[in-house]
C-alpha cells in the first residue's frame, strides 16, 4: 500500500465543493487565526500521489508538465455531475441512466474502493449537491432530498420532495445544481427547444430557492442551457457556462462563459448569442446592446459543461482562482471539437484567455471519452467525470 505524503493545503471554497455552507466565519478561534475550520483541518490532509505506470487508456491524454491523470473510479455508468460530502463520499448523478451513485475511497489512497447505487428509478437525475448532511438531487421537473445521506446511502434511502414545480420538458431538461454563498440552491431551467421564445418566463433561466424549496425566484434570464456554474472565491459573482444554439453553421455561435453580478440580468437568448450574434429569427425584436456580454467566448458547439474555480494549493500558483471547465464535445459539427478540459484565466488587467489543459479523448474524429464535470478535492487534486467512458478521473500535480 502506498504511503500518503503530508502536504500543506488551502481549503476549497465551500461553494466550490457544492456543500452550500456560508462563507462567514462561525467561531471565535477562526477570527483569531484568520483561518476557517476547514483550512485548519486541510493543513493536515494526507495526499496519496499515484505511483506506477499510467493506465494505457490514459496515456492518450496530454497534460502540462508535472500533471498526471489516473482513474479514480471505473464502471460508473453515464457519470455526470458530482458533489462531495463532508467525510469525502463522492455523489454522482446521471442523465441517460436513472441512478445516483456514491463512490467511496475508504482508505483515502486516491482510488475508489466501492461504487454504490444510492437510488434508481429517477428521471434524468443529473444534478447533485450536498448541504448539512443531505443530498439534493435534481430530476427533470423536481428537486428531491435524501437526509443523513452519509449514514443511509447503502440502504436505499427514502427522499423528500423539495420542489416539484419545474417544467417536465426533457429537451434541455437535465439540470446542474449547486448551493451558492447565499445558502440558496441554484437550479437552471433550459430552453425547451433549439431556439424559441416561450411565453412561460421560467424557461431559459437560472432560478434559486431556499434549501426547503420555498421562495423560488428567477435569478438570471436569457440563459439557453447551462450545465455548470460556480462562484468566484473572492467576489462571489456567479460564473456559468452556456451552450449556444445549433443550426447556424459550424462556427456560429460560440459557447459562452458568463458572469452574473446581481439578480435580474439578461444574457441574450433567444435574441442575441455570444454578445454580438443577432438571431436570424428573434434578433430583430431586441438589440444585442441590451444584454450582458460573455466574459469569454468558448468553442462553437463545444458543449462546455461543468466548471470550477481552482482554490487548492496542489497545482502551481498560476492556476489559483482560475477556471477549469469540461468541454463535453460537439454533436453535429462537421469536424468535432471539444472532448477536453480547458482553462479560462484572467490577468491583472481583467483580460481573459481560453486555453486547452487536457486533451486526447478525441483521436482524429473518433471520440472515446466526453468530460462532463470537474470537482476539487480537499487535497487540491481534481476529479473529472466522463459519461461516455463511464469513469471518474483524478488529476494530480507534483513538481
Amino acid at each position: 500500500m502506498k504511503k500518503p505524503i503530508r502536504f500543506a493545503l488551502a481549503v476549497l471554497a465551500s461553494a466550490t465543493l457544492g456543500m452550500g455552507c456560508s462563507s462567514e466565519s462561525s467561531s471565535g478561534d477562526t477570527a483569531k487565526t484568520g483561518q476557517t475550520e476547514n483550512e485548519q483541518a486541510a493543513e493536515d490532509t494526507e495526499i496519496s500521489f499515484p505511483t506506477g505506470p499510467i493506465d494505457k487508456d490514459l496515456e492518450r491524454i496530454t497534460l502540462p508538465d508535472g500533471f498526471r491523470i489516473d482513474y479514480y473510479a471505473k464502471d460508473v455508468d453515464n457519470a455526470r455531475s458530482m458533489a462531495l460530502s463532508e467525510s469525502g463520499i463522492l455523489f454522482v448523478g446521471t442523465r441517460e441512466e436513472d441512478k445516483v451513485y456514491a463512490i467511496v475511497d475508504e482508505n483515502k489512497d486516491g482510488k475508489a474502493d466501492e461504487v454504490v447505487v444510492v437510488a434508481s428509478g429517477l428521471t434524468m437525475p443529473n444534478g447533485v449537491a450536498v448541504r448539512n448532511g443531505s443530498l439534493y438531487v435534481a430530476e427533470v421537473n423536481r428537486v428531491i432530498r435524501f437526509d443523513n445521506i452519509e449514514q443511509t446511502f447503502r440502504n436505499q434511502p427514502k427522499y423528500e420532495v423539495v420542489n416539484d414545480q419545474f417544467p417536465s420538458d426533457t429537451h434541455h431538461g437535465w439540470k446542474y445544481i449547486a448551493f451558492g454563498p447565499d445558502d440558496k440552491l441554484y437550479v437552471p431551467v433550459g430552453a425547451p427547444c433549439n431556439i424559441c421564445k416561450s411565453e412561460k418566463p421560467i424557461y431559459a433561466t437560472i432560478t434559486r430557492m431556499n434549501p426547503d424549496g420555498s421562495n423560488m425566484e428567477i435569478y438570471a434570464e436569457g440563459v439557453r442551457n447551462t450545465v455548470g456554474f460556480d462562484w468566484h472565491p473572492e467576489t462571489k459573482d456567479l460564473y456559468f457556462t452556456d451552450n449556444g444554439r445549433d443550426l447556424l453553421g459550424d462556427d456560429t455561435p460560440p459557447d459562452e462563459l458568463n458572469r452574473a453580478t446581481k439578480k435580474g440580468e439578461h444574457f441574450g437568448y433567444p435574441y442575441c448569442h455570444a454578445g454580438d450574434v443577432a438571431d436570424p429569427e428573434f434578433g430583430k425584436m431586441r438589440d444585442c446592446s441590451e444584454f450582458v456580454k460573455p466574459v469569454q467566448k468558448l468553442h462553437p458547439h463545444g458543449g462546455t459543461l461543468g466548471m470550477k474555480f481552482y482554490t487548492g494549493k496542489m497545482f502551481p500558483a498560476k492556476y489559483r482562482n482560475q477556471i477549469f471547465m469540461a468541454q463535453h464535445g460537439s454533436w453535429n459539427r462537421t469536424e468535432k471539437i471539444g472532448y477536453s478540459l480547458a482553462t479560462v484565466t484572467t490577468d491583472a488587467n481583467g483580460n481573459t484567455t481560453h486555453a486547452p489543459f487536457a486533451e486526447g479523448w478525441l483521436q482524429g474524429q473518433e471520440d472515446w471519452g466526453r468530460p462532463v464535470d470537474v470537482l476539487l478535492m480537499p487535497d487540491g487534486s481534481m476529479l473529472v467525470s466522463d459519461d461516455k467512458n463511464d469513469a471518474i478521473y483524478r488529476i494530480t500535480y507534483r513538481k
